[in-house]
């Protein structure tokens, strides 16, 4: 509803407009000037007074799906992961959770603030964090890296070292499931 009257407001301001700025003689007769102009000027004011005064529209369930805990979801540690006692920065830390643990929310947040429950060593833990370091489990792209420690060889005899010694010191990935 609200679009046609701003289209229909479009129209009559656009008339006014027309009939101030432009020659009288462009109106005695209908052309494809007279139809441009009328055209062009509602649709340019139509759709500014709909984006002024038309109230906002609310986002598709389906985004607010993805941006809200679900209740019983599994999420990844992005990075380490302060696990709170309540919401914000402020309040008591419980737990550092390492990089790739999984949690699983409760369903309840406030702001980017979400209910969590996690193992820590062997126990449930319940607690708040940050959901901007959260990853759902099954995300595209949320596989865990973490590189193995490359230790340096000091040189053999011969000034090079073993290449028998050097095979295990390669720097290899591994998944963390």
């Amino acid at each position: 509803m609200m679009t046609i009257l701003a289209y229909g407001a479009a129209l009559l301001l656009t008339l006014c407009l027309a009939a101030w700025l432009t020659p009288r003689g462009w109106w005695r007769r209908a052309n494809a000037r007279a139809f441009a102009v009328l055209t062009g000027g509602t649709l340019l004011i139509g759709t500014l007074l709909h984006a002024l005064f038309a109230p906002p529209q609310a986002a598709p369930e389906q985004e607010l799906h993805g941006q809200l805990p679900v209740s019983g979801q599994r999420y990844r540690a992005w990075d380490h992961l302060n696990l709170r006692s309540d919401v914000g920065v402020g309040s008591q830390r419980l737990a550092v959770l390492p990089a790739g643990t999984r949690v699983t929310a409760s369903g309840r947040h406030q702001g980017d603030w979400w209910e969590v429950s996690a193992l820590v060593d062997g126990r449930r833990q319940d607690g708040w964090a940050s959901s901007l370091w959260l990853r759902r489990a099954d995300e595209a792209g949320s596989r865990f890296f973490q590189p193995h420690r490359v230790e340096v060889q000091a040189p053999g005899a011969l000034g090079r070292a073993d290449p028998r010694e050097t095979e295990g010191l390669v720097d290899r990935h591994r998944e963390v499931r």
